[in-house]
C-alpha cells in the first residue's frame, strides 16, 4: 500500500536524507513497535490533524525520537508537506482515515530502518 510513495520519497534529496540514529534504534527495541505506533497516532492527532495548526511547518522537530524522524523522512511532519505529498488539503481536520494512513506510512519507513 505504501510502496509507491515510499519510492517516491526516496528519490527526494531531503527526504532520503533522514535515517534512524543509534540512539532511536535502541529506542524502538526497548519500547517494541506497538507503543511507537501509538506514539506516532498521538503526534499526528495532536500536532498535525487538527484544521488550524498554531505554529504549522514548525510543529515536528527533527530529532529526539524516531517518529519525529519518520515524519520528516515521510513528508508527515507538516500541513504544507502532506498536501504536496500525500494530497491531503490544508485548513481541514485530518479525518481517522486520514490520521491512519500517515501512521501507517511512518511505521512502515521505520520499519524499513530497523531491518
Amino acid at each position: 500500500m505504501y510502496e509507491q510513495i515510499l519510492e517516491k520519497l526516496k528519490k527526494s534529496k531531503f527526504r532520503s536524507s533522514f535515517k534512524l540514529s543509534k540512539k532511536d534504534r535502541v529506542y524502538i527495541e526497548s519500547k517494541g513497535l506497538e507503543t511507537i505506533r501509538q506514539h506516532a497516532k498521538d503526534f499526528i492527532k495532536k500536532r498535525i490533524a487538527p484544521a488550524v495548526i498554531e505554529n504549522d511547518g514548525k510543529q515536528t522537530p527533527l530529532r529526539n525520537h524516531p517518529v519525529f524522524v519518520a515524519q520528516h523522512a515521510t513528508a508527515c511532519c507538516c500541513r504544507g508537506c502532506i498536501k504536496k505529498w500525500h494530497g491531503f488539503e490544508t485548513g481541514t481536520e485530518l479525518s481517522y482515515e486520514q490520521q491512519e494512513y500517515l501512521t501507517g506510512i511512518i511505521m512502515e519507513w521505520i520499519k524499513t530502518q530497523i531491518s
